[in-house]
């Protein structure tokens, strides 16, 4: 037998998400309803989320490996438990696995910025003096800063 032409080995097939680890992140993007509870407080971190998938795709039986509390551990199982895999077809074997998913809670940084306004007044310079004659103010300057 020529060993270049060998047969492929068939292997059995899993299911898996169609689109990979970004059709997860933009999952999550688009259905993470930040907690109330958690939002208030300040809380952010990582769930960590462990689950089978049977050969349909469906998930089940979703439970907390590592949870931050306040409304996350719940709003992480409720995002799990709408995850749809790929059905799989294994020559009549009905395969389920296990697998972990991480979802991050992570609040948006709000920028803080803080506006200076001042005005000069007219001096004792030549240019100065005349917009004491003609009553107009001095220059406004404003600065911004962001914190």
């Amino acid at each position: 037998m020529n060993p270049k032409k060998q047969a492929k080995k068939k292997f059995i097939r899993k299911p898996h998400l169609e689109g990979g680890k970004e059709y997860l992140k933009e999952f999550l993007k688009e259905n993470l309803v930040y907690p109330k509870e958690a939002l208030e407080k300040g809380i952010q971190g990582d769930v960590l989320v462990s689950f089978s998938v049977n050969h349909y795709g469906i998930v089940s039986n979703p439970h907390i490996v590592k949870g931050i509390g306040y409304g996350c551990d719940e709003e992480a199982i409720r995002l799990v438990s709408m995850l749809r895999y790929q059905e799989v077809k294994n020559r009549g074997l009905r395969v389920s696995v296990r697998s972990r998913v991480k979802i991050p809670f992570k609040l948006k940084e709000v920028k803080k910025t803080m506006s200076i306004s001042y005005t000069t007044t007219p001096g004792t310079k030549k240019a100065d003096t005349n917009r004491k004659k003609t009553g107009e103010p001095g220059t406004t300057y404003t600065y911004t800063i962001e914190i």
